[in-house]
């Protein structure tokens, strides 16, 4: 990739805490004017990339540049073309929104009439413009993370970190917040984003990496990951538990997800009637453990469940709370 066209540019990135290897060689490209996503389980890496490429946190070896400049020796550089956007809206509660805009507008260097019409174009542009005379403490939580962003915008970066956006919204409000984000990559801007929603990487991403047990596991197109794990899956419900427990064994690690409380199972498939008619002759030849199923087309949950295992949040996660840190290795975004 043509160093022009890179906005992230990261090679051979490891970080640790103490005796915790949180990031072990990570290589990210992520191209100028795209939107990518790191998707992975708690304690996975996501935010201590973000860290590192944002400048809070040095990486312990390996180099990375951000909107051409490097993330070390050229910090300035890098701060002064991003926004960071975390988990947690960082507002004033007592202000109102338009305030909120006007003081980072003029933290960002804007004088008063500058810092005036910037605060208008984003609380416009963010469908806040109604609400800009409330104060934040009586905004939602979707209004409140539209606001957050937009402050981060106030200074026109060219690589926007949006790290979870979407933590605790609910699904109108999330949607709300994925039509800023597309929008935002309409604009020019490039987007690196860090989730744990499937549908949200599937959604926005052009390139997404998949992390897990501090390393990626895979990267390419939503399409491409999905046909990875193959072109559908075929959900099988048991007759009881003891035909579930049959199905489970004969399955093994091909099943992508098991759930005995309802006896099913899932299994990856290319979605052809032949595949499907083999895979239940080859495990229900007397048709007498299946009760029935369903064939249905891949999703990046499938992608999730078979390349990370479907793990739990590590004990990795507390550390991650407390010091900024996770884990990943090598991906092309």
């Amino acid at each position: 990739m043509d160093s022009l066209d890179t906005a992230i540019d990261a090679v051979g990135l490891t970080k640790s805490y103490g005796a915790v290897r949180v990031l072990d060689g990570v290589d990210l490209a992520v191209r100028t004017g795209s939107v990518s996503a790191l998707l992975g389980p708690n304690g996975a890496g996501k935010t201590t990339m973000v860290r590192i490429l944002a400048t809070l946190s040095p990486p312990d070896s390996g180099r990375a540049k951000v909107a051409g400049y490097d993330v070390e020796r050229e910090r300035g550089g890098v701060r002064r073309s991003i926004s960071l956007t975390g988990q947690y809206a960082a507002l004033d509660d007592l202000q109102s929104g338009a305030e909120n805009l006007r003081m980072m507008a003029k933290l960002a260097g804007l004088g008063s009439r500058g810092a005036r019409v910037r605060a208008a174009e984003l609380l416009d542009r963010f469908d806040l413009a109604e609400a800009a005379g409330r104060r934040v403490g009586t905004y939602s939580g979707g209004m409140r993370r539209r606001l957050d962003i937009a402050a981060g915008l106030v200074g026109d970066p060219s690589v926007v970190f949006l790290d979870e956006p979407t933590t605790g919204l609910d699904v109108r409000s999330r949607q709300t917040m994925w039509s800023v984000i597309s929008e935002l990559a309409r604009s020019g801007v490039t987007v690196l984003l860090t989730t744990q929603y499937l549908e949200e990487a599937d959604r926005l991403a052009d390139r997404v990496a998949v992390l897990d047990g501090g390393r990626i596991v895979a990267e390419g197109t939503p399409a491409e990951l999905k046909q990875r794990v193959g072109g559908g899956r075929v959900d099988l419900t048991a007759s009881g538990p003891a035909a579930f427990g049959r199905l489970r064994a004969a399955l093994g690690p091909r099943a992508l997800h098991a759930d005995p409380a309802e006896h099913g199972l899932s299994v990856a498939t290319d979605g052809t009637a032949a595949e499907v008619r083999r895979l239940l002759q080859q495990l229900d030849p007397e048709c007498v453990l299946v009760e029935r199923f369903a064939v249905h087309e891949a999703s990046m949950d499938d992608v999730f469940i078979s390349l990370t295992g479907g793990t739990a949040a590590s004990d990795t996660d507390g550390l991650a709370s407390r010091t900024g840190g996770t884990g990943g290795e090598v991906a092309r975004v």
